[in-house]
């Protein structure tokens, strides 16, 4: 088991602590930005900055480089040259919604996929959690961000709007949780292409014209935009799918009422 220091007293720092102790690892306490960060390197095996993404370069730039420590960053889209000044360098990412520590520290130790790379420290890190770490070199670090923030945040908003537009019809968002649920298993089962259902896979633009007049003007681009993607979907992996009629041509997408 490591020694650990961690900077960054937020979501991911608490939760990332409370789940390194549970684990066995001694967490010698979290740094805040009011703490004198230089020396947070000394003394012990790793030291993780759980900072916002666009501040751990600063972060790290401020802490004297111990030969001995391992610094690892917890950014998701960051490669490892943020961490320029020292000399052992990783990162590990958990795939997973960190919203409090107690929540968080659970499902760190649950068995999630982790990001890593540099440093074996940070695979060694993720297998004592129960996890599953998986490389992730610098040149994909946004592009794997860019897949994770459209898994979690996305489908957040998305059932933000799920729940607005429930509202307009006298529901609450609870009464369609298990419709999600489902379709996120269909999905682990069938793969995207096979899970999809409904009117955009089946080409039926009567149907999604009705939705459209039925929605808030200010829902309607969020609605298109799953629509698209919808047909995007069906459309790559089932050949042949209708599309909508526009101004008297075939289109490739689905139709958009002008103004909409």
């Amino acid at each position: 088991m490591r020694s650990v220091r961690l900077i960054g007293p937020g979501r991911a720092g608490r939760s990332m602590a409370l789940a390194l102790a549970a684990a066995g690892h001694r967490v010698e306490g979290i740094l805040g930005r009011h703490d004198d960060q230089r020396h947070a390197a000394r003394g012990v095996d790793v030291l993780v900055l759980a900072t916002p993404d666009d501040a751990v370069a600063a972060v790290a730039a401020g802490v004297e480089p111990s030969p001995g420590c391992v610094v690892v960053h917890l950014a998701a889209s960051l490669g490892l040259d943020v961490l320029g000044p020292h000399p052992r360098r990783a990162s590990l990412h958990p795939l997973v919604p960190l919203p409090n520590a107690e929540i968080g520290a659970h499902r760190l130790g649950s068995g999630i996929a982790f990001a890593v790379a540099g440093d074996p420290v940070a695979d060694e890190l993720a297998a004592s959690l129960g996890g599953r770490p998986f490389v992730v070199d610098d040149a994909e670090r946004a592009a794997y961000h860019a897949a994770a923030c459209v898994a979690a945040n996305h489908v957040v908003a998305l059932l933000g709007q799920v729940q607005r537009i429930a509202e307009s019809a006298g529901l609450g968002v609870d009464a369609f949780l298990a419709l999600s649920r489902a379709a996120i298993e269909d999905v682990e089962r069938l793969g995207p292409a096979g899970a999809l259902t409904g009117p955009a896979a089946r080409g039926d633009w009567s149907t999604l014209e009705a939705h459209r007049r039925a929605l808030a003007p200010e829902e309607r681009p969020g609605y298109n935009a799953g629509v698209a993607l919808a047909h995007r979907l069906a459309e790559d992996h089932r050949p042949g799918i209708a599309t909508a009629p526009v101004e008297g041509r075939r289109a490739r997408g689905p139709r958009v009422p002008s103004g909409v």
